[in-house]
C-alpha cells in the first residue's frame, strides 16, 4: 500500500479532486449556472485524461474508480434533467395495470373517463410537476424493455422518489459493467488496448448523463455490443436476439441493422449468406415486436406513431444541418418548415444508411462497426433534436474504430445546457454553432490525415 502511494500519488490527488467535482455535479450544481457547469466538466475531462493516458495504472483500479464515481449520485435527483420523472411515471402507471401508450399524465391528473378512480398512482402530482406540462401532455415513446426498467422502480421503491432514482442509478451502473465487460472483449479481438474502453467508462459526459441523469442509453448499448460481440464469435442466432431486445430499450440500434448486410453477404451469390441474413433480421425485429404483443393495439399504435413523428416534425432542440435549413427556409417563405423538413430528412438518413450499407466495404469488423458510427452520426447531424446524452452511441462505437470526433463531441454537447438559464429556456445559436463546428472540423481533419492510425494525443 506504501509503495502505491508512493508511485501513484499523483493519480490518487486527481481521483480526488474529481470525486469532489461529481460530488459538486450531483448536489450542489444549478443547471442554470452554465458557466460553472461547462467549466467543471472542463476539468473533469482534463482529469480523466490525465487518469486514462498518462498514469499507467491497472485496468481493474480504472473499473473500481468508474464505478466509485458513480455512487457519488446515489444519494440525489437528478439537477440536469427532468426526464426521470416521466420515467417513474410510467413504471408507476405500467405498475398498476395500465397502459402507459393510452394515457398521458395529463390526463390522469385532470380525471380522464378513460382511466378507473380506483388506480392510484403514488406521488402523482409530485412526478407531473417534476416533468413539466409538454412531457404531460404526450403519451410515452419508451419502449416495452424500457418500461421493464421503469416498472423495476415501482416494483422496489414505488412511494419513494428518490428510492426509485437509486433503483435506475443501479440499473445503469450495472449496464455500463457490463459495457466495460464486452468493450473489453471486442477491443481485445480487434488488437487494440483493451484500456480504450474507460474513454466510455470514466468519461465524464458518460456518468453524468446516465448514472447521474438516469438515461437508459446505457441499457441500450449493453445489449447492442453484447450482440455485437456474439456476432464476432458466430453466435448470430443468439446476436439477433439481444439486437432485438436492444432496440426495445431505444429504437437507435434500427439504424444499424442495414450495415450487417456484407457480414452476411461475403461471397457473391451465397444463399447460406442471404438466408442467414434474413433469419438474423426476422429474429431481431420479430423480438422487438413480440416486446410490443402485450399493449399492441390501433390506438397505442396511432399514438406511439404520433409520439415519435414529434421528434422529427415538432421538437427542436441542439440541431445542425436542421438550424440552417430552417435559416433559410425563414429567408425564402418566412416561417418555420420543420414539418416539410421533418420529412424529407429520415428519407435522407435512409438512403445515406443504404448506400453505405452497399456500396461500402463493410465486411471485417472493424469497417462495419466504422460503418455504424458513420450511420447514427449521420442520423445525428441531421436531426432536429439532439439531447447530449444520445452522443453516448457514437462515442461507444468510436473506440471500436479509428476515429475520436465523437471523444471531443461528448464534450462540446454539453455547451446545449447553456438553453436552461435563469428566465427561462432559450437556446444560444452561437454556442450550438461552435459545437459542431469544432465536431465537424475534427472530423474532416482526422479524414484528411495521411497517417490513419490512432491519434497520437489519445495513444494509450
Amino acid at each position: 500500500m506504501a509503495f502505491f502511494l508512493r508511485t501513484h500519488y499523483k493519480v490518487l490527488v486527481l481521483t480526488i479532486l474529481s470525486a469532489l467535482l461529481y460530488w459538486y455535479f450531483a448536489y450542489e450544481l444549478i443547471r442554470s449556472d452554465f458557466i460553472v457547469l461547462i467549466t467543471s466538466l472542463f476539468v473533469l475531462f482534463v482529469f480523466t485524461y490525465l487518469i486514462i493516458q498518462k498514469a499507467k495504472i491497472s485496468f481493474w483500479y480504472l473499473a473500481i474508480l468508474g464505478i466509485l464515481f458513480r455512487l457519488i449520485f446515489m444519494g440525489v435527483l437528478p439537477n440536469l434533467s427532468q426526464d426521470f420523472y416521466r420515467f417513474l411515471w410510467d413504471g408507476r402507471v405500467l405498475f398498476q395495470g395500465m397502459n402507459p401508450y393510452l394515457i398521458t399524465p395529463q390526463s390522469y391528473i385532470v380525471g380522464s373517463s378513460m382511466i378507473s378512480n380506483t388506480v392510484i398512482i403514488a406521488q402523482a402530482q409530485d412526478l407531473v410537476n417534476g416533468m413539466g406540462p409538454l412531457n404531460a401532455s404526450h403519451y410515452s415513446n419508451y419502449p416495452p424493455v424500457n418500461q421493464l426498467l421503469f416498472v423495476l422502480t415501482a416494483l422496489f421503491a414505488g412511494k419513494s422518489v428518490l428510492g426509485s432514482s437509486i433503483v435506475l442509478i443501479l440499473i445503469n451502473i450495472l449496464a455500463d459493467i457490463g459495457i466495460l465487460y464486452f468493450g473489453k472483449k471486442i477491443l481485445e479481438v480487434l488488437g487494440k488496448d483493451p484500456k480504450w474502453i474507460f474513454w466510455y467508462f470514466l468519461n465524464p459526459f458518460i456518468i453524468i448523463e446516465l448514472s447521474g441523469n438516469l438515461h437508459a442509453e446505457g441499457v441500450m448499448l449493453l445489449f447492442l455490443i453484447w450482440s455485437i460481440y456474439l456476432l464476432i464469435k458466430g453466435q448470430w442466432v443468439g446476436s439477433s436476439i439481444v439486437l432485438g431486445i436492444s432496440i426495445s430499450v431505444k429504437l437507435l440500434p434500427l439504424l444499424i441493422l442495414p450495415i450487417l448486410f456484407q457480414w452476411f453477404i461475403r461471397k457473391e451469390n451465397s444463399v447460406k449468406g442471404w438466408w442467414k441474413l434474413g433469419i438474423y433480421y426476422i429474429l431481431a425485429l420479430g423480438t422487438f415486436a413480440i416486446s410490443f404483443a402485450p399493449f399492441i393495439s390501433k390506438e397505442v399504435i396511432s399514438h406511439y406513431l404520433g409520439t415519435i413523428g414529434l421528434w422529427f416534425q415538432d421538437f427542436e432542440f441542439n440541431a445542425s444541418v436542421y438550424y440552417v435549413i430552417r435559416w433559410i427556409g425563414f429567408k425564402i417563405v418566412g416561417w418555420n418548415i420543420i414539418e416539410t423538413v421533418g420529412l424529407i430528412l429520415p428519407i435522407i438518413i435512409f438512403l445515406f444508411i443504404i448506400a453505405l450499407s452497399i456500396f461500402r466495404n463493410n465486411k471485417e469488423i472493424l469497417n462495419m462497426m466504422t460503418a455504424m458510427l458513420f450511420a447514427v452520426s449521420f442520423y445525428f447531424l441531421l436531426a432536429t433534436t439532439i439531447h447530449p446524452w444520445y452522443i453516448a452511441t457514437p462515442l461507444l462505437l468510436s473506440l471500436f474504430t479509428k476515429y475520436r470526433f465523437p471523444i471531443v463531441w461528448s464534450f462540446m454537447v454539453m455547451l446545449s445546457y447553456a438553453a436552461y438559464g435563469e428566465n427561462g429556456f432559450h437556446e444560444n445559436l452561437w454556442l450550438v454553432g461552435i459545437e459542431y463546428v469544432v465536431v465537424i472540423l475534427f472530423f474532416i481533419w482526422e479524414l484528411s490525415r495521411k497517417d490513419q492510425r490512432e491519434l497520437g494525443f489519445l495513444r494509450l
